[in-house]
């Protein structure tokens, strides 16, 4: 059998066909028997059954083979004399070319619609590999600035302990030492960041969610915050009542830890960092504000693509975070939650909201 006549007659093909048709005669059936004067009108059960079918089925054959189904059923089944086969009654060519145009044009109708539909989802699937690979590109970007920045500190600082350490008075090789720690610290968020992007990617449906208490969430990063950089000032303010969200908690804890620390690093403020969470009746939203020098305006836009640094200063981009603030949007995006940036009178304030609901 040829491959088109194999797709024209599947399982699936047959089953709606035959289901429908069946139907359609059960419900004539029915009607014929319940208004018998009225069996004039048992013609559009079987013109609704064949808009069905057609609607169900692949290619034009269904259709027009259950239109002369139909008509037959009509003639033997519902037509006097009853079951006999009479082809020369007045109106049978008319019901004929009836239920013969309603299924081309049926049909007809619906492969355009089947046609558009694929080619929107292929225009989608292809829209959405696109900002895949601009994504990686920014990632990769990112991560080129964001590792090659500690790493050349920590070899000039081990270089200079090393060539010099005799020379170097135990302030300076405190100094150094410091120096290494510093960016070495960084390097390991940096390994937190790209290891919470894997947790994502590894889960073959959306992130795994549980019920957390956002109170238990918001102490423990600030605990983490606290311990990376201890001279860290935050204040905290959550509701009151018990915030209980469905969320992976240890990325929403990193995104935490990425926010308070971007206020910390790049504000290039003494002033405490605010951070507050409210929430309605359908979301929760979380709040870090700092005062500082603000976001540069032509980079708001972009933030969190990967490729944008924070600070409104060029010495400010010796540490990135467009890795970190990448992250947070592919962690926040996959909890069907959202993640902005804006500038307010005395600094900048980030924000992403978790819906309550899974």
């Amino acid at each position: 059998m040829p491959s088109n006549m194999k797709q024209i007659f599947t399982k699936k093909n047959i089953i709606v066909t035959l289901s429908g048709l069946i139907v359609a005669t059960v419900f004539a059936s029915l009607f014929s028997y319940c208004v018998p004067e009225n069996s004039g009108n048992i013609a559009l059960i079987y013109i609704l059954a064949l808009i069905v079918i057609v609607r169900y089925t692949d290619g034009y054959l269904p259709g027009v083979i259950s239109s002369v189904v139909a008509v037959v059923c009509v003639n033997f089944l519902f037509t006097y004399p009853y079951f006999e086969l009479n082809f020369t009654l007045s109106g049978y060519p008319i019901t004929f070319l009836e239920m013969l145009g309603v299924t081309l044009l049926t049909s007809t109708m619906t492969a355009s619609m089947k046609q558009q539909a694929q080619m929107i989802a292929e225009k989608d699937k292809l829209l959405s590999e696109t900002e895949k690979e601009k994504m990686r590109a920014n990632l990769l970007r990112a991560i080129s600035h964001d590792l090659r920045t500690p790493l050349t500190g920590i070899i000039g600082a081990s270089s200079s302990y090393l060539d010099n350490g005799a020379l170097l008075s135990d302030k300076e090789k405190i100094a150094i030492v410091t120096h290494i720690h510093e960016d070495a610290n960084w390097l390991l968020n940096m390994v937190e960041n790209l290891l919470s992007v894997t947790r994502i990617q590894d889960q073959t449906s959306a992130v795994k969610k549980t019920d957390e208490s956002v109170e238990e969430i918001v102490s423990a990063a600030i605990n983490r915050l606290k311990k990376r950089l201890p001279e860290a000032s935050v204040n905290v303010s959550v509701p009151d009542e018990l915030l209980i969200l469905p969320m992976d908690a240890i990325l929403i804890e990193q995104v935490l830890i990425n926010l308070l620390e971007n206020a910390i690093i790049h504000s290039q403020s003494h002033e405490p960092i605010l951070f507050y969470v409210d929430d309605d009746d359908r979301n929760v939203t979380f709040h870090v504000k700092d005062y500082g020098i603000g976001i540069a305006p032509e980079r708001l836009k972009d933030i969190f693509d990967g490729n944008s640094y924070i600070g409104n200063r060029e010495s400010d981009s010796n540490k990135g975070m467009g890795i970190g603030l990448s992250i947070c949007k592919t962690i926040i995006t996959a909890h069907n939650g959202t993640i902005n940036a804006r500038n307010h009178e005395k600094g900048a304030e980030f924000y992403f909201t978790l819906p309550k609901g899974n």
